[in-house]
């Protein structure tokens, strides 16, 4: 894709995406017109223990291509390129940014980062609540 129709996509997308945005989630590029580096807040989830945090995103676009990494380490088969991954270039930034706000209500602890984290998830569900709200408010408020 060329980088002209790599920036008229991704603008189309945000514009797209701003004009009547999902619950919850906000976006815009790092710096105006420049969309390799965008800015991303998602509150939690009603109902999650995460409902009163808000959680900030970097997001870089590699320049070869529109995969979209978030900053930080986020493990989710939408964003691993094919055959480890179900990445498509059809994916757009709002399916994108709706799947991992809903990652934070239905987390896969079969594909954990923290394999602590996602045992806890599958064998003590209240602790896993507990602990995932008292981080919430600690670092996510």
């Amino acid at each position: 894709m060329s980088s002209g129709a790599r920036t008229a996509r991704l603008a189309r997308e945000l514009k797209n995406f701003n004009t009547k945005p999902p619950w919850g989630i906000t976006c815009h590029p790092e710096k105006e017109d420049v969309y390799d580096a965008l800015v991303v807040t998602l509150l939690g989830p009603k109902g999650s223990p995460y409902e009163n945090g808000s959680f900030k995103l970097n997001v870089t676009i590699p320049e070869k291509s529109l995969t979209l990494i978030p900053g930080g380490r986020i493990c989710m088969d939408m964003l691993k390129m094919p055959p480890k991954g179900a990445w498509l270039p059809t994916i757009t930034l709002e399916t994108l940014l709706v799947s991992l706000q809903t990652l934070l209500a239905n987390p896969n602890p079969d594909d954990p980062l923290m394999t602590e984290i996602a045992n806890e998830y599958k064998f003590d569900i209240e602790s896993y609540l507990v602990n995932a709200k008292k981080h919430t408010e600690q670092y996510a408020s």
